[in-house]
């Protein structure tokens, strides 16, 4: 009788189901938290053991997590749902600029101090969630993703500097590859169709091979099992514009993430209320936290994930939990980061080309649900696109500002928030316009 009262969320499914609900799980959202360390790291110019590395460090994360979230500690973390935990794009742009301006250090450094940031803000953040309304979120999600298509871009011509810049061959196979994606897209069903990308990747380095364009010589020198030292890169730092820039990050997926935990409680028939959002918000906040000490990155939940729960109608968190621990296995093996690491630049760069080019279509999704009727919401999107993308078609524009200002202005993410959120406080909370939206 205990058992079948028990909600569809909590329920424990046969192992051999369980185990195989969780994979397909991990297979759907693989590849997008691989990217993350993949963009980061080649346009940091670590070498490929380093990223190998980094990837390794992502998936751990990524793993723990994802059990932190489904299975909870106490009335403090995690949201109990059926949810998937990854990498985050918003935090690539801000990354690169930071470690190009004051050192990895204080890339690991800000978040660290971010992930403390979340956890502390996580409470207040769920009863304020009406400061983040769609006409916030999708401006920014936008900008995310247009701001990374130019990251994707350098990974598939390689540096202007070196042979074979944008070469024939370069441009064939990262064209080939989406359109490998594109068809598995159209023409596959079920997971199969949700595994494009993967698919698209896989292939794609199997031609490379055959054009010379891999390199996997340090494969063989990575351990089977293993672990990175926390602060592999040295003490970690903490400049202010960073810890800054890499705060405003933590909030624009604490926006990001709220929708799909949101989501994620309709479909399962569990609402989520402003206690639950806070545990889950704060469990993302530790996602920064054991980033900045394992060289890993900071979380947020997937959306790819998410919609799998609404095409399987399988609510149990449990799934969401096994997906952790096969998560935190893959994190264990350094040679499989070798091997994710060897990635062709064009190969990552085409599906970094899809992926990115999807986030922006997600936030003109949301941008969509935006009542633009007798409000400055017009406004509001289109001062931020554009101050969002200067620094991307102009990424000298703030040379001359100090270098605090350089990492704030100079990210489109982080630039794009404040942008946004100031002036939805402008237009819809102040004045007369505020009280007659209320």
């Amino acid at each position: 009788m205990e058992t079948a009262l028990k909600h569809p969320v909590d329920e424990m499914l046969p192992p051999a189901r369980l185990g195989l609900l969780g994979l397909q799980h991990v297979l759907a959202m693989y590849t997008g938290c691989v990217t993350v360390p993949l963009v980061f790291g080649a346009a940091a110019g670590l070498d490929t053991r380093t990223i190998g590395l980094l990837v390794n460090a992502d998936l751990l994360v990524a793993g723990l997590i994802t059990l932190l979230q489904a299975l909870g500690i106490g009335n403090v973390l995690g949201i109990r749902l059926p949810v998937v935990a990854g990498a985050t794009f918003t935090a690539v742009t801000p990354m690169i600029l930071i470690a190009g301006q004051y050192g990895v250090q204080a890339v690991y450094g800000s978040m660290l101090a971010a992930g403390v940031f979340g956890i502390l803000i996580a409470v207040p953040f769920a009863r304020a969630v009406r400061f983040f309304p769609p006409v916030v979120t999708g401006s920014v999600i936008t900008v995310i993703g247009l701001s990374l298509i130019g990251v994707a871009a350098g990974l598939i011509t390689g540096q202007e500097s070196a042979a074979g810049y944008a070469s024939p061959a370069k441009l064939a196979l990262a064209f080939g590859i989406v359109l490998v994606i594109v068809l598995v897209g159209r023409f596959a069903r079920g997971l199969l169709g949700q595994l494009g990308v993967l698919i698209g990747l896989v292939g794609g380095t199997v031609v490379a091979i055959f054009l010379g364009m891999t390199d996997f010589s340090n494969v063989g020198g990575a351990a089977w099992l293993g672990i990175a030292q926390p602060f592999h890169f040295g003490p970690p730092q903490f400049p202010l514009a960073a810890v800054i820039s890499m705060c405003v990050v933590m909030l624009v997926t604490f926006t990001e993430s709220t929708a799909d935990m949101l989501a994620v409680g309709e479909m399962t028939g569990r609402p989520v209320t402003s206690r639950d959002l806070a545990r889950g918000l704060a469990a993302e906040g530790v996602s920064g936290v054991l980033g900045g000490v394992m060289n890993g990155f900071m979380d947020t939940v997937f959306g790819q994930n998410v919609g799998l729960v609404g095409i399987t109608k399988v609510r149990s968190r449990y799934v969401a939990a096994v997906a952790g621990g096969i998560l935190v296995l893959l994190g264990l093996i350094p040679k499989l980061g070798g091997i994710v690491a060897a990635l062709p630049g064009p190969v990552v760069g085409a599906a970094g080309l899809v992926m990115f080019a999807t986030v922006a279509a997600v936030g003109i999704g949301i941008l969509g649900r935006v009542d633009f009727e007798n409000t400055g919401n017009l406004l509001i999107i289109a001062v931020t696109i554009g101050v969002g993308l200067l620094p991307v078609v102009a990424p000298k524009i703030y040379q001359s500002f100090p270098a605090w200002a350089q990492v704030i202005g100079g990210s489109a993410i982080t630039s794009a928030a404040l942008t946004a959120f100031v002036l939805n406080l402008l237009f819809n909370h102040t004045g007369r316009r505020a009280s007659a939206t209320q």
